[in-house]
């Protein structure tokens, strides 16, 4: 399909097609929907590129850190790094970030702190058997605050500032 087919195609999607093909691109699409559907939007603060930049590190920590873990009583360590300086830069800021909004969720206490190369996460609490079977990327999940800190942050909120 070329450029040119899609036009007056905006809102039509073959039957059972939803996947647009990328999730950073799915993610940035669903907020921008959000943001034209709503009359009260404020597009003098929209910034969409600060989402990308936060999608490109999520997608680094994801998919280019190291991951070094350790048992430790009541839970786990994670040693997260990178030769990359990209890599080391996304790894810092969603770390450090997620330890400090996420502190407290599941009963958890969760402790980030900067390291060569990167950062470590400290979880512990009740439930050390299901933190360690989470391992370092599924303690980074948890709890469903993504999507409302995609849109703060395409909508010029600075979600990890006080």
């Amino acid at each position: 399909m070329s450029h040119a087919d899609h036009a007056g195609h905006d809102d039509a999607l073959p039957d059972g097609v939803r996947e647009p093909g990328q999730s950073a691109f799915a993610a940035i699409q669903e907020i921008v929907a959000q943001l034209m559907a709503d009359p009260e939007t404020d597009w003098d603060r929209v910034d969409i590129e600060a989402l990308r930049q936060h999608l490109i590190d999520m997608d680094n920590v994801t998919m280019r850190a190291k991951i070094a873990p350790h048992d430790i009583e009541g839970g786990a360590r994670f040693a997260a790094t990178s030769d990359d300086p990209a890599v080391t830069t996304s790894i810092r800021a969603m770390v450090l970030a997620h330890a400090e909004t996420m502190n407290g969720a599941e009963g958890w206490t969760m402790h980030a702190e900067e390291i060569p190369d990167g950062a470590a996460l400290t979880v512990t609490g009740n439930d050390a058997v299901r933190i360690r079977a989470l391992g370092f990327i599924g303690v980074m999940t948890v709890g469903m605050h993504h999507q409302a800190h995609h849109l703060a942050l395409a909508t010029g909120g600075n979600p990890h500032a006080h």
